[in-house]
């Protein structure tokens, strides 16, 4: 587990693929759990340890993600959340070229339980939520595309959802069309960056994820404009 940043009252975390951030049906230890573990160690703190989950990443995703040490950590920045002041940038890797080189995609979503899976739907659907984000072609190679995305709405599956609509699913992204998977079982996709304003200290708070260890996010990253 790497931690970016900590203070007493935030940690954020650069979460691998294929970890979860808190608990699911399939039992396995979350990273909030971990994460705990990792507290009580640093800190040699006896009896339990709080963490807080303000937000969640897909499981196959990698980057960023923020948890709480405190009460109220947890509680200032659910209300960041949930007030739209907490911005967070993706980076994204697909095979086919998007339609324009920067746009942005408004659509309505519907998620479907059974098979875990979001779906572009009309605006009239029962259950149907506006999903808004940005992208931008930040670097190309031979054969793959990179792609900047500013989150607007926070959806489930929403980038994989809606890039995949576009005719651009995410690769490795079977679930969402991707014609192969990737070695390591995740996607490509990246919490990237995360910017807000710290809400017990109000100090800036502007974190980049380093890149996977890969050699394709590597020639990427050293092609972007």
């Amino acid at each position: 587990m790497e931690v970016i940043y900590e203070d007493n009252h935030i940690i954020i975390v650069n979460k691998a693929c294929g970890e979860i951030v808190q608990g699911d049906r399939t039992g396995d230890v979350p990273m909030v759990e971990t994460l705990k573990q990792w507290i009580k160690e640093k800190y040699n703190k006896p009896g339990n340890v709080f963490c807080g989950v303000t937000h969640r990443i897909d499981r196959p995703t990698c980057g960023l993600v923020v948890f709480a040490r405190t009460s109220k950590g947890l509680s200032r920045m659910n209300d960041l959340f949930r007030k739209g002041e907490v911005h967070k940038t993706y980076w994204a890797i697909v095979k086919n070229r998007p339609p324009k080189d920067e746009d942005t995609l408004t659509d309505y979503l519907i998620s479907m339980e059974k098979n875990n899976k979001t779906y572009v739907t009309s605006p009239d659907t029962r259950g149907a939520q506006k999903a808004v984000m940005k992208y931008k072609v930040i670097a190309q190679s031979k054969n793959y595309y990179l792609l900047e995305i500013d989150l607007l709405t926070g959806r489930k599956h929403q980038i994989r959802a809606q890039l995949a609509h576009l005719g651009c699913p995410i690769k490795g992204d079977l679930k969402y069309g991707a014609p192969r998977s990737n070695p390591d079982g995740g996607i490509s996709l990246q919490s990237h960056r995360i910017h807000f304003i710290h809400p017990v200290s109000k100090q800036e708070i502007d974190i980049t994820a380093p890149l996977p260890h890969d050699t394709l996010w590597q020639e990427l990253n050293q092609c972007t404009i």
